[in-house]
């Protein structure tokens, strides 16, 4: 077999195609689980509320208002995943990447040197759930630069890291 055969060029410009992709990581399902719990507990009261009240005192038919908040969260049990399976982020050898949406789609890019702070946040919910959110701050007021629902020890690291590389970057390293 000869060394410049075209089989040999194409695996090796497909091995670097390969290199340059980024490798991206899905957010773990716990947060699915945390959101899907939060709408039945909000819309299964709701439904509670709007067809067991008025059914009780205005007649049985009125019982059917509780039909549109159940509607509404198998529909918003379906979107939850969607949106979940969206969310992923990137690391690379210069920038974060967070890629997130179901009908728009958004990629935000926040390179290593622009970023000032690094926080992981878990509010009481999230903690009983054991995750955590990282958020980036960067010197543009509008960057939105979050990612929900992480494993706190993942939160760390990749606050760890991201601190650390800005810090290099910064720096000039």
């Amino acid at each position: 077999m000869e060394t410049g055969s075209p089989d040999d060029t194409g695996t090796a410009g497909a091995t670097e195609a390969a290199r340059a992709e980024p490798v991206w990581t899905g957010l773990p399902p716990g947060l699915l689980r945390m959101r899907r719990l939060l709408l039945v507990v909000w819309l299964g009261l709701l439904a509670l509320a709007a067809g067991l009240l008025p059914g009780l005192f205005l007649g049985p038919a009125w019982a059917l208002l509780a039909l549109p908040p159940l509607g509404l969260a198998v529909w918003g049990w379906v979107m939850l995943e969607r949106n979940w399976r969206s969310w992923r982020y990137a690391e690379r050898a210069d920038d974060l990447l967070i890629s997130r949406g179901v009908l728009w789609r958004e990629e935000t890019v926040v390179p290593y040197g622009r970023m000032q702070l690094v926080e992981v946040t878990s509010g009481p919910v999230e903690r009983h759930f054991g995750l955590a959110s990282v958020q980036l701050h960067t010197a543009a007021a509008a960057t939105d630069a979050t990612i929900p629902g992480l494993d706190p020890a993942e939160a760390e690291r990749l606050r760890d890291r991201l601190t650390e590389l800005g810090e290099a970057r910064s720096a000039g390293l």
